[in-house]
């Protein structure tokens, strides 16, 4: 049985939490609300201030969803207490991030800046010397796929490593050319 699939979901205080049918679920909290629909084949219930998901067999493709539904269930409950944050850092001269008003605008070295604006419930916020970026939001997914946008927006180049990159990220250099002799 599933390792991930078997531990339940602990609700925390402020999250509310319905089940429709279908396997409809709504998760409310003090961040937002999130809704997602699940496998029917499933089973999924509130027990004693925690989501306790079940299978009826042990089919492979129920035994896969086991443990999506579980781990994508605990992203919902996280983010609408919690949230999420990606962290992204602007290496290279005259590289900057600005905010106007909501919209994101980044000076990456093309001829124009690039505005970004945020889809619903993604938020951008940029330190003082505009050098990093967080985004924010309640849904995991969402989250991540906005900084890999941005982050694909100017890649690290492997000679120099100017570029988006995540806070952290390690990039890799090559040599340069060598001379001739």
């Amino acid at each position: 049985m599933s390792r991930i699939g078997r531990k339940p979901v602990a609700i925390p205080k402020g999250v509310t939490v319905e089940i429709a049918k279908n396997n409809k679920i709504t998760v409310k909290g003090p961040k937002g609300q999130l809704t997602r629909s699940f496998s029917s084949t499933l089973g999924i219930a509130e027990e004693n201030g925690e989501i306790v998901v079940t299978r009826p067999t042990d089919q492979r493709q129920v035994r896969a969803l086991h443990g999506l539904t579980r781990a994508l269930l605990q992203n919902m409950v996280t983010g609408v207490s919690d949230g999420y944050t990606k962290n992204l850092e602007l290496v290279g001269v005259g590289y900057r991030a600005a905010m106007q008003g909501n919209a994101l605008e980044l000076s990456l070295g093309f001829s124009h800046p690039v505005v970004i604006n945020p889809p619903d419930q993604i938020s951008f916020e940029v330190d003082k010397a505009g050098r990093n970026i967080s985004v924010n939001g309640i849904d995991k997914e969402q989250v991540g796929e906005v900084a890999a946008k941005l982050r694909a927006l100017r890649k690290p180049e492997p000679y120099k490593g100017k570029g988006v990159r995540y806070r952290g990220e390690f990039v890799r250099s090559k040599a340069g050319k060598s001379a001739k002799r």
